[in-house]
């Protein structure tokens, strides 16, 4: 456009030019002097215009460039913010999720809070309470124990224990349950506990011994049947006599009084010998039971087993810790060995002599409570 608005300025001249030596035949009148000057600054505003029209157009040019480059600028952030928006919405569906699980984490966390802060309170009791609420628990469990077992010997295992945790403790407002505990330890001890295995080995010996004891009606037989010695003061007697009567003739035969010496021991040994052939016919003997001389020999196996089971039967009572019904077996049983046995045997004697121990040790024993202690410890923990 510059290049078209030159090309008239620069022929102007020739055109004057030409058209001046056209009209030299036919001279004109002089031209005025402002035409120039307005044609030049007509000329200048031309070229002003131009030159405005030129940098006008260049700059909406430059215009629509930017304006072409910052739509697809927007277009391009337009497409990014989608997909941020997109990606917004999958994080925050993402986000909606962890937080529902951190909510439910969170009530459990809450939960198991509250659960170990009672763990941490019940455990931050003090040293005082822990000891108190120890030894109870320990005493009541051996109370039980003495219970179940009738032994006195878990109470005063229990009661030492204690003794000895309150002695290495040195507590001063723990000395009043240690000598609480001292007083029932002494009460218990003073308690005669019955040792029942040693009674069930004694009614075991005693069931061993069963069968070796002689019945009374054994016995009686043996000593009717039983050969009489011969009687050694008739047989020292005759020989002096014979020697005497060999001596007599030859020293003097007819001695009267050594004859009546002889005739008096022959007599006497005579007499004795009649005695003692009549006491082995005839015997008398005082009986308080008469159906232990008349016990069948086939009924004497039944009455040891019988004895046996009264035996085992009383063991079996001392081990429940039934001693009434230990006490009754073993009455029956020494009734028994009295009515049909032989008293005057060693075994009868041993057997009879173990079943009274029994009988005397075999007794029901209350073991005292620990109350002193008891007491002693509640007025500890409510002192607390």
């Amino acid at each position: 456009m510059s290049d078209t608005q030159q090309t008239p300025i620069e022929s102007a001249p020739e055109l004057g030019a030409s058209r001046a030596g056209a009209a030299l035949p036919a001279p004109q009148p002089a031209l005025p002097m402002w035409l120039p000057v307005t044609a030049g600054l007509l000329t200048l505003l031309s070229l002003g215009g131009l030159g405005l029209a030129w940098q006008s157009m260049s700059r909406q040019q430059s215009l629509e460039q930017e304006l072409v480059r910052r739509q697809e600028l927007v277009q391009s952030n337009a497409s990014e913010a989608r997909s941020a928006a997109k990606s917004s919405q999958d994080l925050t569906r993402d986000t909606a999720a962890k937080v529902a699980l951190l909510d439910a984490r969170l009530a459990e966390v809450a939960l198991q809070r509250g659960q170990l802060e009672e763990l941490i309170q019940s455990m931050s009791r003090s040293r005082d309470e822990n000891v108190i609420g120890d030894i109870e628990a320990s005493i009541r469990v051996a109370l039980q124990q003495t219970a179940i077992t009738g032994s006195a010997e878990p109470l005063v295992i229990t009661l030492k224990l204690a003794d000895e945790r309150l002695q290495r403790y040195k507590q001063p407002r723990m000395e009043g349950v240690r000598r609480a505990v001292a007083r029932d330890l002494d009460r218990v001890k003073a308690v005669s506990v019955v040792d029942v295995s040693t009674l069930t080995i004694k009614l075991d010996e005693v069931v061993r011994l069963v069968d070796e004891l002689p019945l009374i009606v054994n016995a009686e037989q043996a000593e009717a049947v039983k050969p009489k010695p011969q009687d050694d003061r008739s047989k020292s007697a005759a020989k002096p006599a014979k020697a005497g009567s060999a001596g007599d003739k030859t020293a003097d035969s007819g001695s009267l009084a050594l004859w009546w010496a002889q005739a008096s021991k022959t007599f006497s040994d005579t007499a004795a010998l009649v005695w003692h052939e009549t006491r082995s016919l005839i015997r008398v003997t005082r009986i308080d039971h008469p159906e232990a001389v008349l016990l069948a020999p086939e009924q004497a196996f039944f009455l040891r087993e019988n004895l046996k089971l009264r035996l085992l039967n009383a063991r079996l009572a001392l081990l429940s810790r039934q001693f009434e019904t230990a006490q009754a077996d073993l009455r029956d049983s020494q009734e028994m060995l009295a009515r049909y046995f032989d008293g005057r045997a060693l075994k009868v004697k041993a057997a009879s002599d173990l079943l009274r121990q029994v009988t005397g040790q075999a007794r029901q024993v209350v073991v005292p409570r620990p109350d002193d202690t008891l007491a002693a410890l509640s007025a500890a923990a409510a002192g607390r």
